[in-house]
């Protein structure tokens, strides 16, 4: 309640503003055209009192923070002199000028509170001392005030609600801008990926096809480079398929893909490959999806590299918080192929690590056999909540 009492008032449309503020005016006027005191200073308060609502008016439009000091004058000045007067236009200024005053969100809380008993103290006082008390006077000018405290709150909370919604649309805007720059980030990486190694791996196997048809004259040499070129082009075009399904969220499900991949691998290097899926397959977020295809193809890559020939086995494992990947070859084990511009393990690593993965490789003597192999484990927050 504190920080809304130090906050601005919430706008009212112009139409509003001007609909309220007519009925309190033709209030005011017509409590003074209907009075019928005789005494000169008694006018003389009745007319400084009237003059007071435009002041009043034009303070409240431009939400001041002194809107509340000419309704206090002329509430608690009638109230002084409510005794003399010899109808009820003198309680009337009292009871619509405190109202008015309490229903404003800018008057202190303890303030508002008091006003209303204040001022029917003061009528009290007034027409006991000068005049004749009449209880119905003290308690108009009392329930009126409580009115008016009534709709402060009311449009106190009213400006609470409002400024929640407007943190809430700025929370809003901040998570888009968030998201859309993670977004970026991740087209930006899936293009480095896939371009940046694909498009220099190729160049290089273009050089060294033209230096050798220009300089060494080997067009044996030249034409397996360049053959090896088309199979960069192949597999870097396949890659950017790939990102591109990973960008529209079109990324088939994991076990399949890898059961597609595992036996391409199989037919193109006239290898023994074999694949197993543990555990009970569930949907995966595809960016983590993206990156197993990845290690997997990576790993198969370098499997065929380094022990040309070799069987290799692919294992996929849906354990209950995490997904697990193995890929191994039986052959006699050789060096990580980290380069590539981030695109080999090294980079797939590094991919891993932003959801939360790891990634090991190396020789291996155990249950898997003699060989190399490559281990992934992802965290899997959907099967946690399952």
């Amino acid at each position: 309640m504190t920080e809304l009492q130090q906050t601005d008032p919430p706008r009212l449309s112009v139409f509003s503003w001007v609909a309220i503020h007519a009925l309190g005016t033709v209030v005011v006027i017509a409590n003074l055209a209907a009075t019928q005191e005789t005494e000169p200073w008694m006018w003389a308060v009745y007319g400084c009192t009237v003059a007071l609502w435009p002041v009043y008016l034009v303070l409240d439009f431009h939400d001041s923070g002194l809107t509340w000091v000419p309704l206090a004058l002329g509430g608690l000045v009638n109230a002084v002199v409510d005794g003399f007067a010899v109808d009820v236009t003198a309680m009337l200024f009292v009871a619509v000028f405190i109202a008015r005053m309490t229903s404003l969100p800018t008057l202190r809380l303890s303030v508002a509170l008091a006003a209303p008993f204040l001022a029917g103290a003061l009528v009290a006082g007034s027409e006991a001392v000068f005049g004749e008390l009449q209880f119905d006077h003290v308690l108009t000018v009392v329930m009126l005030g409580i009115v008016g405290f009534g709709l402060r709150q009311y449009r106190a909370q009213a400006m609470a609600t409002r400024e929640l919604l407007e943190q809430t649309r700025r929370t809003q805007a901040e998570q888009a801008r968030a998201a859309a720059l993670d977004e970026r980030t991740r087209i930006a990486r899936e293009l480095h990926d896939v371009l940046a190694h694909s498009l220099g791996a190729l160049g290089v196997q273009l050089e060294v096809a033209e230096a050798m048809l220009t300089e060494g004259g080997d067009p044996q040499a030249a034409t397996a480079r360049v053959s090896r070129a088309r199979r960069l082009a192949a597999e870097g075009l396949a890659e950017a398929r790939s990102a591109v399904a990973a960008l529209r969220g079109e990324v088939p499900p994991l076990a399949e893909a890898l059961t597609e991949i595992t036996a391409a691998h199989g037919r193109d290097h006239q290898t023994e490959t074999g694949f197993t899926c543990t555990g009970t397959p569930r949907p995966l977020d595809a960016a983590v999806t993206v990156a197993l295809l990845r290690v997997a193809r990576e790993a198969l890559t370098n499997a065929a590299k380094h022990a040309p020939g070799a069987p290799v086995a692919v294992r996929l494992a849906f354990d209950t918080d995490t997904v697990g990947l193995t890929v191994h070859d039986s052959g006699a084990g050789g060096a990580v192929d980290a380069a590539g511009g981030g695109h080999g393990l090294t980079g797939m690593a590094e991919r891993l690590a932003l959801a939360g993965g790891s990634l090991e490789a190396g020789p291996s003597d155990g249950a898997e056999g003699r060989g190399w192999t490559v281990r992934v484990s992802v965290p899997d927050q959907q099967g946690e909540q399952a």
